[in-house]
């Protein structure tokens, strides 16, 4: 039986929790995900724990922030003047909003704090800063 190695592409489900035992995504009731291993599509930390797998093999794989979405950065947070905001939007915390960065490239960022002069926006992945930790069992490898 051959084993998964980088430039694979392969099929695998997945859970992932936090250090409290919360799910923060599954592929549970999906199509398993599907990536080539070492391209970069997934979080480096799940994508080094694939090589050597084989179908059928299941395993879980402990990542630390840097290896997953990286150290919360708290210079990715901006204060906007509330009269920048839109008009039409019920500005209220933890709404994610599409923004345009100088160079003109979409992010999404979230709504951290609202008052009347101004809205406190945060750029980091909301799982930026957080260990995770993922039950995976590999399905596929084409």
């Amino acid at each position: 039986m051959s084993e998964a190695k980088s430039g694979d592409t392969v099929r695998l489900h997945y859970k992932g929790t936090l250090d409290d035992g919360s799910v923060f995504d599954s592929s549970e009731g999906r199509d398993p995900l599907e990536f080539t291993v070492g391209s970069g599509q997934i979080i480096p930390g799940l994508d080094n724990a694939i090589p050597g797998m084989k179908v059928g093999e299941e395993k879980t794989v402990k990542i630390a922030a840097a290896e997953a979405y990286g150290p919360h950065n708290p210079e990715a947070r901006q204060a906007v003047p509330r009269a920048n905001m839109p008009e039409n939007v019920d500005i209220t915390v933890g709404l994610q909003l599409q923004a345009q960065t100088e160079n003109g490239q979409m992010m999404t960022v979230t709504v951290v704090e609202v008052s009347e002069q101004e809205v406190i926006l945060d750029a980091n992945h909301p799982l930026a800063g957080k260990d995770l930790t993922f039950e995976i069992q590999l399905t596929a490898i084409n």
